[in-house]
């Protein structure tokens, strides 16, 4: 399974980003083959509105099946569930100790966007 974290930096040692939408940086894993990229998000911190939109196409773009994130706003729930993509919320630590997490069932998946809109937005 292709998994997209939000991240703070580039690497699987960098802090889960707390925002989806506004994330710096997804990391999008592979549970099969343990291969991993870093996907730029920067476009996304400072948008005015539609962040979370824009990110969630980002990550149906890049392939991924499922997000794990701190948190998650209901358009960019929309948005992902549009794109069949299922939203594991509640993440923290490393994105690794979040994959980790996530392989050991710690991570429920959420029928629902977790925070309102414009969640941590500057």
């Amino acid at each position: 399974m292709k998994l997209a974290i939000t991240s703070l930096g580039e690497t699987l040692d960098s802090p889960v980003d707390q925002r989806f939408g506004r994330a710096r940086y997804f990391v999008l894993y592979d549970t099969e083959t343990e291969e991993w990229s870093a996907h730029d998000n920067k476009q996304n911190l400072n948008a005015a509105q539609g962040a979370g939109i824009q990110a969630g196409q980002k990550v149906v773009e890049i392939g991924a099946e499922a997000v794990i994130t701190g948190h998650c706003g209901p358009k960019a729930f929309a948005t992902l569930r549009a794109g069949s993509i299922d939203v594991y919320p509640g993440a923290s630590g490393t994105v690794k100790e979040a994959i980790i997490a996530f392989s050991e069932g710690k991570l429920q998946k959420t029928g629902n966007a977790d925070v309102e809109g414009h969640f941590g937005s500057i």
